[in-house]
Formats: C-alpha cells, structure tokens, sequence
C-alpha cells in the first residue's frame, strides 16, 4: 500500500497535476411558482461553489425519504473553479407537510440540509389587489356622495339669493 502510495504521488508530481481541494457548497431551496396548497409545484434545490465534482443529494418528506419525481442536472462549472447543481422535486404542497434537501460532500463534516415547510400563504398577492381595489371603489362611491351633497347645498344657496330683489 504504501509502494502504491509513493508512485501515486510520483505519477502526480510527474504529470503536474495538483489534487483537488475539498471546497464544502452552499444549498438553497425554492418554488418554481407561487405556493398553492393542493396545486402540484416543483421545489427546487440549487447547490453551488463546490469542488471537487462529487456530490449526493436527496429529498426527505416528514422525514421519510423520497425518490419518485426527482431528477437532477449534471454539474455546472461556476465561479474560481468550483460547480453547481441543481436538484428538482415535483410534489403537491399540504399543510403542515415539511420538506428537506440534504446535501452529502465530501468538504461536509455532516450532511448540508434546506427545510422548506408547507403553510397557507399570510397574505395572498390577489387578495391584496381585491383590497386595494375595493378601497379605491369605496372611496370613489363616498366622493360621488359628497360631491352630490355639495352640488345642491351650493345650488341651494346660489337660488335662494336670486329671489331677493336689489333693495
């Protein structure tokens, strides 16, 4: 073992071939569209700044590991030499349902996770919008009101100084 040792290392000087530095990567797990709960969705794990190119990702639902519709990209070279990958998950989103990417290399002293958690969204984008639109229709209606009330309060005033003679 150690003959094979010394001749890698010759082999290595030899060839001017350095070894390849463990560089740990970072992880980051997101939605490709808006969460829905009950509407199928892609979570999407995207591990980058890594070296060298060896690298095991899986997905845990509640714990429980998951393998039907993942699938994942070959590796990307990035930036100063290291790579990325990403890593897809289709599923349909319930309440309370946690999800993991757990990330394995061999810079890691332990594995690298992501937790994405499913909870109904605090304020949807639409239901802003209905508010926003129904405070602007409120406000119109109440200028009309007033506006109205103005008009013949004015009228009111103009007419009543008409009857009066010069004297």
């Amino acid at each position: 073992m150690d003959i094979m040792k010394n001749n890698m290392e010759v082999l290595i000087k030899r060839s001017n071939r350095t070894r390849a530095q463990n560089v740990p990567p970072s992880a980051s797990v997101y939605l490709k569209n808006p969460v829905g709960l009950g509407d199928p969705n892609l979570l999407i794990c995207f591990v980058d700044q890594f070296s060298p190119p060896v690298l095991n990702i899986t997905w845990l639902k509640n714990g429980e590991e998951v393998s039907e519709g993942v699938t994942e990209t070959d590796f990307y070279p990035s930036t100063e030499a290291t790579f990325r990958k990403f890593s897809y998950m289709t599923f349909i989103p319930e309440h309370g349902d946690f999800y993991i990417c757990k990330v394995d290399h061999w810079g890691l002293s332990q594995s690298l996770t992501k937790l994405w958690h499913a909870k109904e969204p605090a304020f949807i984008p639409e239901m802003k919008e209905n508010v926003v639109c129904g405070l602007g229709l409120a406000t119109g209606i109440l200028g009309i009101i007033i506006g109205t009330i103005l008009f013949f309060k004015a009228r009111r005033i103009d007419c009543g100084n008409q009857h009066r003679g010069p004297l």
